[in-house]
């Protein structure tokens, strides 16, 4: 078993904490910037979507879905600077 900061869950949180940080940044952008060509370029995002899946176990039965990822570019850059510091920090 892996141990140190290496291991996956070190490398789940810093995706999480880096999609979190560029997403509440995005939104930021959305609603400050005037409409312009740099409000567009940094809040323009690209989704991902996983329609419904169902699976019925004879006992239970249950539908989860869809779940959907939405990527920006300031995401991206969120993730690289969650990455940085926590390398720093580890």
């Amino acid at each position: 078993m892996a141990t140190g900061p290496r291991r996956p869950g070190f490398y789940l949180g810093v995706l999480i904490a880096g999609f979190v940080a560029g997403g509440g940044l995005t939104a930021l952008l959305r609603e400050s910037l005037p409409d312009s060509a740099a409000r567009t370029f940094f809040t323009s995002t690209w989704s991902a979507n996983f329609g419904p899946v169902s699976a019925d176990l004879l006992v239970i039965s249950f539908t989860l879905g869809p779940i959907g990822l939405h990527v920006s570019l300031l995401s991206l850059i969120g993730v690289l600077v969650a990455y940085l510091i926590a390398r720093s920090l580890f």
